[in-house]
């Protein structure tokens, strides 16, 4: 068992290399019994990407460019996913159990109703993504990703960690994020500041709470 640890969370992750698997080249991920296991597929430039109550076990995508990307009811268990485009991704309902996205472009990316456990989003870019009733039933970091203009809205976040992600007007809207670890980030342009009860910084960050809070409150910081 292969395990990460970023700040709070010890993340269990695929360990697709591991003496006795074997992964066979798949050509396509849609698959009419509804799973594919066992698979790496990748290097391919595609015009969409859509997948409908599928299951995908144990495999990699690599290299996968497409311009247009549509899941609905996609489940991922034990999958990375490593230096792929998915633009402006949406994917709505499913559960990523023990998943790494790395290096991966999710830009504008609409995630609605997911549920993840064990899962590591790293050196990812998710600008202007929306996150939307997503909730982490189990470890969660987000490392090295920027996250400019992101929106979380209606998620549970409890315990998540963001350990050095770019969070530029960043917003957290209404939702859970109770033990949510921002330490080691710029917190200091963060939108939606009061639904932060009980998360986790470093004795420095306050500085950055409080800038942001001037900033989202568009206080007057003057002598006149």
């Amino acid at each position: 068992m292969t395990t990460r640890t970023f700040g709070t969370a010890t993340i269990t992750v695929p360990d697709l290399d591991e003496p006795g698997l074997y992964l066979t080249n798949v050509s396509t991920l849609d698959n009419p019994r509804g799973a594919v296991q066992d698979f790496t597929f990748g290097d391919a430039d595609l015009r969409s990407l859509e997948l409908a109550d599928t299951q995908l076990i144990t495999g990699r995508i690599r290299g996968v460019r497409a311009q247009r990307v549509e899941f609905e009811s996609l489940n991922l268990h034990g999958v990375e996913i490593i230096g792929s485009d998915l633009g402006a991704a949406r994917w709505r309902e499913g559960k990523l159990t023990r998943v790494v996205i790395r290096d991966t472009k999710l830009l504008g990316a609409t995630l609605d109703g997911l549920v993840l456990d064990d899962v590591l989003f790293e050196n990812c870019k998710l600008d202007y993504a929306t996150f939307t009733k997503v909730r982490a039933a189990g470890p969660v970091a987000f490392a090295g990703c920027i996250l400019t203009e992101a929106t979380f809205t209606d998620c549970d976040l409890s315990n998540v960690v963001f350990s050095d992600c770019t969070l530029r007007l960043t917003e957290f809207g209404p939702g859970r994020y109770r033990g949510a670890n921002l330490r080691g980030n710029d917190l200091s342009t963060l939108r939606g500041l009061a639904h932060l009860a009980k998360v986790r910084i470093d004795p420095g960050q306050q500085h950055d709470l409080a800038q942001a809070l001037v900033s989202e409150l568009e206080i007057a910081v003057g002598d006149d």
